[in-house]
C-alpha cells in the first residue's frame, strides 16, 4: 500500500466565449418530468401521473412549498410529449388539448406565479423522439417567437430524425432567433450527443457561443450502471470538457436520478456529489409528491448546492483519479491511496475552512464497481467503507 497526498492550488482558466444572452451564469437547477414519467400520456388510465398540466401544477407546487425554490431548484421543464400531434392552422406548435387544456401560456404564467421559470422542449427535426411534431430549418423563427409569447424561460432542443448539416444550422439559427425574441430565454442544445460528444464533430467553442447547457453523452437512466458510464467518460475527456464549461456555458451529464428506484442512499450521495463538483445542472427528475425524507436531505444539501452554484464556474477535474474543483477563495487538497489489489477514485469538490466534500469510488477484482463512501465534512455527514452512516 502507498499513500500520496496531493496539495494543489488551481490557477483560474481562461473562458472561453459564452452565448451573449447573460443568463445562467450558474447551472441552472429545476425539475424535469422525463426520467420519472417518461411519455405517459394515459390520463384515463394515470391521471396523476401522465404528461399533463396538472402534473405540471403539483410539481410546481412542490417546488414553492417543500424549500427546494428557496435552494435554487427554480426551473419546471417540460421533456417530450406536451404537444398536440398537428401544429395550428397558423403552423404554430400547440398543447395537446385534452392533457393541457388551458394551453402553455396559461401553465406558463401559473409557474410564474410560484415564483419559479418555465422550461419546454421541441427537437429539430420533423418530429420529436416521441414523434410529436418537431421544429424544421423552415419553423424556427416562428417556434421561437411562439415559445417568447408562452413567456417560456428556457428550451431544450433536442435532435432525433436530423443529420449533422441541419443541426450545424438549426442550433446556431433557434439561439439566433431566441435573442431576437427580445424574451431571456436559456437554451439547452442537445447537439453534441448526437456528434459523439467529442472533437472534431463537436467544436466546443461554436457551442459555447450557442448554447447556454449541452447534452453530450449518453441519457441516464434510473440504474447505477449508466451512472458510472456518464462519471468515467467525463474522466476519460476532461480535458476537453473541462475548459469548455463555464458561466453561461455548462456540461449536462443529464438528469438527478436520486429519489427514483435504481440507486441505494450511497449511490445516491456520490451522484449529488459529483454533479457539484462537475458544476453540472441540478435537474430532479423524481416524483416530488412522494419523495423520501431520505432522497429530499441528500437533494436539498446546502453546502452541495454552495459548491455547484460557485460563482467562478470552473468544473472540477480528475488529476490522478483525484477530481478537483477551484471555488471562489478555495484552495484545493486530496489524499490519493491505493493498493495492489484495489483502486479508489475520489472527486473532490473544495476545501474551505477546513472542509471538503468528496465522493469516492472503489473497485476490487472480487467484485463490480461500487460506492465506496461519501464524505461531506461540509454537511457534517460522513459514511465509512461502503456502508450507510
Amino acid at each position: 500500500m502507498w499513500l500520496r497526498s496531493l496539495g494543489i492550488v488551481l490557477s483560474l482558466a481562461l473562458h472561453a466565449s459564452s452565448l451573449d444572452n447573460g443568463l445562467l451564469k450558474t447551472p441552472p437547477m429545476g425539475w424535469v418530468p422525463w426520467e420519472r414519467f417518461r411519455c405517459n400520456t394515459d390520463c384515463k388510465a394515470d391521471p396523476e401521473n401522465c404528461i399533463s398540466e396538472r402534473l405540471i401544477k403539483v410539481m410546481a407546487d412542490r417546488l414553492a412549498s417543500d424549500g427546494w425554490k428557496e435552494l435554487g431548484y427554480v426551473y419546471v421543464n417540460l421533456d417530450d410529449c406536451w404537444a398536440a400531434e398537428k401544429r395550428d392552422v397558423q403552423g404554430r406548435l400547440q398543447a395537446h388539448a385534452e392533457r393541457f387544456p388551458s394551453g402553455i401560456k396559461a401553465l406558463a404564467d401559473y409557474v410564474h406565479s410560484k415564483g419559479l421559470k418555465f422550461g419546454i422542449y421541441s427537437n429539430l427535426g420533423n418530429a420529436t423522439c416521441a414523434g410529436y411534431p418537431g421544429t424544421t430549418l423552415d419553423s424556427i423563427e416562428t417556434d421561437a417567437k411562439t415559445f417568447a409569447e408562452w413567456g417560456v424561460d428556457m428550451l431544450k432542443l433536442d435532435g432525433c430524425f436530423s443529420n449533422s448539416s441541419v443541426k450545424a444550422l438549426g442550433y446556431p439559427k433557434m439561439s439566433a432567433a431566441l435573442n431576437r425574441t427580445g424574451r431571456a430565454i436559456a437554451f439547452s442544445c442537445s447537439w453534441p450527443a448526437y456528434e459523439g460528444g467529442l472533437p472534431p464533430k463537436v467544436n466546443y467553442t461554436v457551442l459555447g457561443k450557442t448554447c447556454n447547457l449541452w447534452r453530450n453523452y449518453i441519457d441516464i437512466q434510473d440504474s447505477w450502471d449508466t451512472l458510472l458510464r456518464i462519471i468515467e467518460w467525463y474522466g476519460d475527456h476532461q480535458e476537453v470538457l473541462q475548459p469548455a464549461a463555464g458561466p453561461g456555458r455548462w456540461n449536462d451529464p443529464d438528469m438527478l436520478i436520486i429519489g427514483d428506484f435504481g440507486l441505494s442512499r450511497e449511490q445516491a450521495k456520490v451522484q449529488v456529489a459529483l454533479w457539484a463538483v462537475l458544476a453540472a445542472p441540478f435537474f430532479l427528475s423524481c416524483n416530488l409528491r412522494t419523495i423520501s425524507r431520505e432522497a429530499k436531505d441528500i437533494l436539498q444539501n446546502p453546502l452541495l448546492i454552495y459548491i455547484n452554484q460557485d460563482s467562478l464556474g470552473i468544473p472540477g477535474k480528475r488529476i490522478a483519479k483525484v477530481c478537483l474543483r477551484q471555488l471562489n477563495q478555495a484552495a484545493l487538497f486530496a489524499d490519493l491511496v491505493r493498493t495492489d489489489t484495489a483502486h479508489n477514485e475520489d472527486w473532490m469538490g473544495s476545501e474551505e475552512e477546513n472542509k471538503a466534500a468528496f465522493a469516492g469510488l472503489a473497485a476490487w477484482s472480487s467484485r463490480p464497481l461500487l460506492p465506496l463512501c461519501t464524505t461531506w465534512a461540509l454537511a457534517g455527514c460522513a459514511c465509512m467503507g461502503g456502508g450507510s452512516s
